[in-house]
């Protein structure tokens, strides 16, 4: 079980730019607010909630946020109606994208979109033009620090991993969705840290890019992560590291 995860790149420069322009509380309240509406608003019997509230929590989101969030969801406290929706298409050099949103007003997102995928080398498609190449998987990420790698294979097999790979300074772990709340409880009994639990779409193969075509690839990234609605952003390109410090 070892490889390299070439989205993971992409996974921590969203991170990185999520947090420069504040929109992690945006993102976490409204998958929240879906959450509940979907499933109720007990974490308990939730795990998709129960997820939600945990990277809420670990971006210092007060509680009270999260509770508005819930009650918005389960119809308690009037709010925005926001729907999921899922867009894909193609960036510069053929790479296969999936944009994922979360909005109350469908015209305006998908609008948004189409003109990031057009102004930055891109080209939006029809639903189901590369989602056959992807699949839904639970996502768990450790940092390396936090516990010896045989010791953590066995805690994640043990609960359900599908697949353990080393990435820079973390361990990235992967599971069907349904196992990821138990693993994600396993490994925090145990003591060891978790950076982040969600669900992720993984491709099962990539496109290496450089030069021009990767910094074309980057800014539409990039660009499209800037839109109020958009939750994420999956690719299966390989991007080489030094790429994203240009």
């Amino acid at each position: 079980m070892s490889g390299h995860s070439k989205w993971s790149s992409i996974k921590h420069k969203k991170a990185a730019l999520d947090a420069r322009r504040g929109k992690l509380f945006t993102r976490y309240i409204r998958e929240i607010n879906i959450a509940a509406r979907l499933g109720g608003g007990d974490p308990d019997s939730n795990p998709r909630l129960r997820t939600a509230i945990d990277g809420a929590r670990s971006v210092n989101m007060p509680n009270d946020n999260i509770k508005k969030a819930i009650q918005r969801g389960t119809g308690e406290l009037e709010g925005a109606a926001y729907e999921e929706v899922t867009y894909e298409g193609y960036g510069p050099g053929g790479v296969a994208m999936i944009v994922e949103a979360v909005t109350d007003n469908k015209n305006r997102t998908v609008a948004e979109v189409r003109h990031v995928f057009s102004k930055y080398g891109g080209n939006l498609g029809e639903n189901g033009c590369v989602a056959w190449m992807f699949a839904r998987k639970g996502l768990l990420v450790v940092p390396r620090s936090a516990a010896e790698e045989d010791t953590l294979l066995e805690i994640a097999l043990e609960n359900g991993a599908e697949d353990m790979q080393t990435e820079a300074e973390n361990y990235e772990i992967t599971c069907q969705v349904e196992d990821l709340e138990q693993i994600r409880q396993a490994l925090q009994e145990k003591g060891i840290e978790v950076l982040s639990a969600e669900r992720a779409m993984i491709s099962s193969t990539y496109i290496e890019l450089s030069g021009k075509t990767a910094q074309q690839m980057i800014k539409l990234i990039e660009k499209l992560e800037e839109i109020d609605d958009v939750q994420n952003v999956w690719n299966n390109v390989d991007i080489p590291a030094e790429e994203w410090e240009q």
